[in-house]
């Protein structure tokens, strides 16, 4: 019992640690990608914000759904998970936004703003993702198991070669 414990203990600590270095990817890429349209391309802060989210969030998606959260059906269910996440990202491209536009009209710089950001969507995002986006379908295990059935095998009719 014990042994299956730490076992699923150490699935789950690996789980989280693919999780932050995929966070990190979004973060980075999409924090990039804000300093480029911002400050290099002279884009408003909001639409800067937006194309960087979008941006980072293609990069989190692929590493999300492949890596940290795959599973044996992942290709089957990605309709049902792409779904999800476009949902959850619509949300979360809201608050992300408002944190940092409302960061910046407080005074603090949108490049600050976006660490303050990522902090609450580390623990926001993994929760959606590990109990809604890409949950893991749960079977319902039968209350014993069930016998093997016993089938003979049918005979096998030869053919015998045509003799001359």
């Amino acid at each position: 019992m014990k042994l299956l414990k730490k076992k699923k203990q150490r699935r789950e600590l690996k789980q989280i640690i693919e999780y932050a270095i995929t966070g990190g990817a979004w973060f980075w890429s999409g924090y990039a990608m804000f300093a480029l349209l911002y400050s290099v391309a002279g884009i408003d802060i909001v639409p800067a914000k937006i194309i960087s989210y979008i941006f980072g969030l293609s990069v989190n998606f692929v590493l999300e759904r492949f890596w940290v959260f795959d599973t044996k059906d992942a290709r089957k269910e990605l309709d049902k998970v792409s779904v999800r996440y476009v949902v959850l990202s619509v949300i979360n491209l809201g608050i992300d936004t408002f944190i940092v536009w409302g960061l910046a009209q407080l005074g603090l710089t949108p490049y600050l703003g976006q660490f303050v950001s990522a902090g609450f969507f580390t623990v926001w995002n993994y929760l959606w993702y590990r109990f809604w986006v890409f949950a893991k379908k749960s079977q319902p295990k039968p209350k014993r198991a069930a016998a093997p059935a016993l089938k003979r095998p049918k005979a096998v009719k030869r053919r015998r070669p045509n003799a001359k």
